[in-house]
């Protein structure tokens, strides 16, 4: 007679599939309601936060973005970009994201930092 060998199936466990999913609305809801609008006349971008206030006003200023005012987190501004590719101007000068500012007004409002 043959041994008999139980080979053991690897496999996820139940939870693991659920919180994929969870992540993955998330993410799709967010890119969706942080995405900016067609036309928009004033952004918000977000810096490597690492950089220094003064490097991340020097990146705007060379992408000819106009600082309309600044955020709780430093590394996030909201700037009003040239209207010749003014987007792409700024993810030249090393901005990560650009965001629409309406979405992120009630986290990262900042009163005592206006300009």
């Amino acid at each position: 007679m043959e041994r008999a060998t139980i080979t053991r199936a690897s496999r996820w466990p139940a939870w693991l599939n659920a919180t994929a999913l969870l992540l993955a609305s998330a993410v799709a809801v967010a890119s969706l309601s942080f995405k900016v609008r067609p036309g928009a006349e004033v952004v918000a971008v977000a810096f490597p936060p690492w950089w220094t206030s003064q490097h991340i006003f020097e990146a705007a200023a060379s992408a000819n973005a106009e600082i309309v005012r600044t955020t709780g987190i430093t590394a996030v501004l909201v700037v009003k970009p040239s209207a010749n590719q003014g987007i792409s101007r700024l993810r030249d000068a090393g901005a990560w994201l650009t965001i629409d500012p309406q979405a992120i007004a009630a986290c990262f409002n900042d009163r005592d930092k206006e300009i």
